[in-house]
């Protein structure tokens, strides 16, 4: 048994049926830790031995509580608890329905909190465990045409700041996991939008065009989903609380340290530029 597996018994991870969440997922079962995992769709989720696949609709409170209260019992105590659902809302805000914003920010936000809310009470009840929220690089480097998507991840990664002063002295921990491109299906379930009706229309179009195309072009060149989940296992080995960013060399490490030598509107004018916004 591994050492990670020493700790960590049991876990749930949301959004397991693709992406960071299934590669997070295989890598807790090869180091023999027993995964419930969920997805909207149940059946989009792998069959193999250790794994329990469970549903979970984002979108429904009553959802939340359902999978949550089956995964605990059926593990005898949740060890680790990943918070890492959610998908991407592309298009200038003003233009999408407010209710596509709002729904965005109950379902990744809200319902994130609630989960972390009946983890956390669980976990110190037993006074040991670990809570991940998968928040992203964008808390430093909001991504154009994705605010509610940057208000989710940074609120993620607040409410992880919080909670980390308030388990201090337990043997419970709160990572906020930070990653940045990774190649996997992401952009392929944006929920985008294309402005055309219109001169303005038209105009806006064109610049989501060129950072929709930047996106992409990133998503294509980033690194497989595995070096992520080597990332949060290495995380959970020092199980300490803590903010962990993954990803390439230049957004993980030398990105973040520009950004705290360049002035804020500097850092503006470059993100507009590199994104074809300027």
């Amino acid at each position: 048994m591994s050492k990670l597996a020493d700790r960590y018994r049991t876990a749930l991870i949301t959004g397991a049926s693709a992406g960071l969440g299934r590669a997070m997922a295989e890598m807790l079962l090869a180091e023999g830790v027993r995964v419930w995992g969920t997805a909207r769709d149940p059946a989009r989720l792998p069959v193999r031995a250790g794994f329990t696949a469970v549903a979970l609709d984002l979108d429904s409170e009553t959802s939340v509580d359902a999978a949550f209260a089956a995964a605990n019992a059926g593990a005898g105590g949740l060890d680790l608890v990943v918070n890492n659902a959610g998908y991407g809302v592309f298009g200038t805000f003003v233009d999408r329905d407010f209710a596509e914003w709002r729904r965005q920010l109950e379902a990744m936000l809200v319902r994130s909190l609630q989960l972390s809310h009946r983890a956390l009470q669980a976990m110190r009840a037993r006074n040991r465990g670990a809570l991940v929220n998968v928040s992203s690089l964008a808390v430093e480097f909001p991504l154009p045409f994705m605010s509610g998507y940057n208000v989710v991840k940074s609120g993620l990664a607040a409410f992880s700041e919080s909670l980390m002063i308030e388990v201090a002295g337990t043997d419970i921990i709160v990572i906020d996991f930070r990653p940045g491109d990774y190649r996997t299906g992401f952009n392929k379930m944006m929920q985008a939008v294309s402005e055309k009706d219109s001169a303005p229309g038209l105009a806006r179009a064109v610049r989501q065009e060129r950072a929709w195309s930047v996106l992409e072009a990133n998503l294509q060149a980033a690194p497989l989903p595995a070096r992520a989940a080597a990332d949060l296992r290495r995380a959970l080995l020092r199980h300490r609380s803590g903010t962990v960013r993954s990803g390439n060399f230049f957004q993980a490490r030398l990105a973040p340290l520009l950004a705290r030598l360049v002035p804020l509107h500097l850092r503006r004018a470059v993100t507009a530029r590199y994104f074809g916004c300027s």
